[in-house]
């Protein structure tokens, strides 16, 4: 008996040194999950400017989503040919902040009132969109607009589409940490109160 308990504290022993128990073996896992965000609202530099900042989000990348064309180059979209929106995908530790948090700060860093436009930017590639990876997202989703509503921040009503998430096409090397790259470079984007 003595020796099979031996072992056994062996076994457990060199499991933990090696990364730790099994799955389900009750050992917290060190390694946060993370969830994604995938939203539009104008030229996506200062969205990722602003939605980088915030506690608890891990990575941000700008790219393009909600059109048709497969692998689109920035020129395509920018012409309003495909369909797309310029969009950040967020991986975020929900542990740390909610998908509403990072929903409620959307509706503050851009104006959700106006289809097709932000700022200097016209065309339906800069149109406000929240695209939805589950069920409780599209939820949570819907929620954060009445939030927004609420709030008497926005006199008109809002236009954000809320749509399932598509294929995300990274943008081009150059658009990502734009302005991390080229401070004070062109954004519409600042967080209203």
């Amino acid at each position: 008996m003595k020796t099979i308990l031996l072992v056994l504290a062996a076994f457990l022993a060199a499991r933990l040194c090696a990364g730790g128990l099994p799955a389900g073996s009750g050992k917290m896992n060190s390694k946060p999950k993370y969830e994604t965000a995938t939203l539009a609202g104008g030229c996506f530099w200062g969205m990722q400017e602003i939605l980088r900042a915030l506690p608890g989000v891990a990575e941000t990348v700008v790219g393009y989503t909600g059109g048709k064309t497969e692998k689109p180059k920035y020129e395509e979209v920018k012409s309003g040919v495909t369909g797309h929106a310029e969009s950040i995908k967020i991986s975020f530790d929900p542990a740390k902040i909610s998908y509403g948090a990072i929903l409620d700060m959307f509706f503050k860093m851009h104006d959700p009132t106006t289809p097709g436009r932000q700022g200097n930017d016209t065309g339906s590639q800069y149109r406000s969109a929240i695209f939805y990876h589950s069920g409780a997202q599209k939820a949570e989703a819907e929620a954060a607009v009445k939030r927004a509503m609420a709030s008497g921040l926005w006199k008109r009503p809002i236009t954000t589409e809320i749509a399932p998430a598509a294929v995300f096409w990274p943008a081009e090397a150059y658009h990502q940490d734009y302005l991390k790259k080229h401070p004070g470079g062109y954004t519409c984007h600042y967080i209203r109160n």
